[in-house]
């Protein structure tokens, strides 16, 4: 794995909870020089205190191993918050309604940014009956192809999985659609608003 828990992480998730360097060893029946040395870079702890660790500075254990607090806030799920990862080794897509700690094969994943079609992206969208017919105009070689096109409305998703060779054509119900993302492998995501296109 390429991630794991960082000294200067526990140093501040214990200061978070106004804790001494000792009173955290104590919590977790280790020594003072032990937390300093991991605090101060010479020394990581043992992985099977991970879960120890995490409880007592209120964490959880991926908040611990990616630095990063997730606040989990009662909103209103809405998949207009849609946040889509890639793995880059399999190409595995994940989707979530927000913020999310993501790994894939030891890899920390970033949401990926959306950004507006270009000229080698471009997207049509046709109604056929009562579902869009959306095409996206790229070739769809081994190397280079799109991977995947969704088509979000504000309580559902749907996603259609491309396959290199394939074709880069999807059909998605009308109902309530207001958003399309669509995934090239070389270039990235892309969006762009139903009221654009139709």
């Amino acid at each position: 794995m390429n991630q794991y828990v960082t000294g200067s992480v526990i140093k501040e998730l214990r200061e978070r909870q106004n804790l001494t360097q000792l009173e955290l060893a104590t919590k977790l029946n280790v020594s003072d020089k032990t937390v300093s040395k991991w605090e101060t870079a010479k020394g990581y702890p043992d992985i099977t205190l991970l879960e120890t660790i995490a409880d007592v500075l209120h964490v959880s254990v991926a908040e611990l191993i990616s630095g990063n607090q997730i606040n989990n806030r009662n909103v209103s799920a809405n998949m207009m918050r849609s946040k889509f990862y890639v793995c880059p080794i399999c190409g595995n897509v994940i989707h979530s309604m927000g913020e999310a700690v993501i790994n894939c094969h030891g890899v920390l994943l970033s949401p990926l940014e959306s950004e507006e079609p270009d000229e080698n992206h471009g997207i049509s969208i046709e109604i056929i009956e009562d579902e869009y017919y959306v095409q996206i105009s790229h070739l769809m070689t081994k190397e280079h192809y799109i991977s995947f096109i969704a088509a979000v409305s504000s309580d559902r998703i749907q996603m259609v999985k491309l396959y290199p060779e394939g074709s880069s054509e999807a059909r998605f119900q009308i109902r309530g659609v207001q958003k399309f993302y669509y995934y090239c492998n070389r270039d990235g995501l892309y969006s762009i608003n139903r009221n654009k296109l139709v």
